[in-house]
């Protein structure tokens, strides 16, 4: 069975392409969930892929990965920040979360600068501009230990 991975995009990442492209660049949702999939087909990986301006719709995504997902990834975007309720929901999922950026968030003015979804992530991923959704997926379809044999050592399991 292939690893299932839900991928959520959290407010206002349904305008990436046009949106502050200093620092989230010109590459647009449609085109990073393009090549997501893409690469999901590529390591034999199943993807939901959803994005919501809205709170709620993200936490309803988190409690259907806890039946229909291996691994989580989310880009929170301005809930990372504020959404104790998000963390909560976070938290009742037991397999592993990947959060993700693509701007490098330790960097950023002191509003942007400390997720509170890191905590209940294992992994965490920012500064990759659009690139970081592929290492994402590459990340949490490695800490499921289901990244195909067929790839390089060096990329199913890293240095040893």
């Amino acid at each position: 069975m292939p690893a299932r991975v839900m991928m959520l995009n959290g407010p206002n990442l349904n305008l990436l392409g046009t949106r502050e492209p200093h620092i989230y660049g010109t590459v647009t949702l449609a085109a990073i969930e393009a090549s997501c999939r893409q690469f999901a087909d590529a390591i034999g990986a199943s993807l939901a892929f959803h994005q919501s301006n809205h709170e709620g719709a993200l936490i309803d995504w988190v409690q259907a990965a806890r039946r229909d997902a291996d691994a989580l990834i989310i880009n929170p975007a301005g809930f990372s920040f504020t959404s104790v309720a998000l963390v909560d929901a976070l938290m009742t999922f037991s397999s592993p979360i990947v959060e993700l950026h693509i701007s490098n968030i330790h960097a950023r003015d002191p509003l942007h600068r400390n997720s509170i979804i890191s905590p209940v992530a294992k992994a965490v991923i920012c500064g990759l501009g659009a690139y970081g959704y592929i290492v994402a997926l590459q990340c949490a379809a490695r800490l499921l230990d289901a990244l195909p044999a067929s790839l390089p050592e060096p990329l199913r399991v890293g240095p040893k």
